[in-house]
């Protein structure tokens, strides 16, 4: 029997998809054929985004460093739709300078939108998910940082490790009920946040990479698509890195 990518019928929330890695994964979730619920904290950027989703996917605009916009967020999506049966969360945030430079704020937003965002939106939608007693799937965009560390990411590289072990430890919590959970890891990616780096750091990045290019979001989106089908359907708990080979983790 063939199993294909096509994701018709599904139901894909995807957060951080107004732009970047977010909005890519959004529109290739939906050339598969799934419908998506896009979520942002960006009004007028989700909306351009489900404007070229077309079909029956909707905008859907939400603080995730906010716990009760996170429960009325899921209120929302399974309103519009019902619950999903794909969950990317894929929202995230970094300013790259020295630890040694770090305040307490910069630690307390990287962690509430890197780590307690999804770990916070996974809690929100596995309760209608499990209620609906069909297979699911969660794939969390983590970061080769959480993986290998980087300079100048020291507090953003330990939220995206933390990612990268609650993936882990929920997919044996929720495998009893068929939801698969796995992780992303893109390298750098050209997204707004990696071309707000300076240009020599840049060229550093590049020369570190065997492919001697950036991904691109799609190439990204593509790894997702793939934990979202039934293709994945006996993969859990696994890290993909989608860098160009920049980190080789066995």
């Amino acid at each position: 029997m063939s199993i294909t990518l096509d994701l018709s019928g599904r139901i894909a929330v995807v957060t951080g998809a107004a732009s970047g890695i977010g909005r890519a994964i959004a529109l290739t979730l939906a050339d598969a054929g799934a419908t998506v619920a896009a979520v942002d904290r960006n009004a007028a950027g989700v909306r351009e985004t489900v404007a070229d989703l077309g079909g029956l996917s909707t905008p859907h605009v939400a603080d995730l460093t906010d716990p009760a916009a996170i429960a009325a967020l899921r209120d929302e999506v399974v309103r519009a739709h019902r619950a999903p049966d794909v969950l990317v969360n894929a929202a995230g945030w970094d300013r790259i300078e020295p630890f040694l430079d770090n305040d307490d704020q910069l630690w307390q937003d990287l962690t509430a939108i890197n780590l307690l965002g999804p770990v916070r939106v996974s809690h929100a939608f596995l309760k209608p998910i499990i209620a609906a007693g069909t297979p699911a799937r969660i794939i969390n965009i983590a970061s080769d940082a959480g993986r290998v560390g980087s300079l100048g990411e020291t507090v953003y590289s330990g939220a995206k490790g933390g990612l990268i072990a609650f993936t882990k430890s929920l997919a044996r919590e929720t495998a009893r009920y068929n939801i698969n959970v796995n992780c992303v890891c893109p390298g750098p990616t050209e997204t707004p946040l990696l071309f707000a780096v300076p240009e020599k750091h840049l060229e550093a990045f590049k020369k570190a990479i065997p492919f001697r290019r950036f991904g691109k979001p799609s190439e990204i989106a593509d790894a997702v698509v793939f934990f979202a089908s039934d293709r994945a359907s006996y993969i859990t708990g696994q890290v993909l890195s989608v860098s160009g080979g920049l980190t080789m983790s066995g």
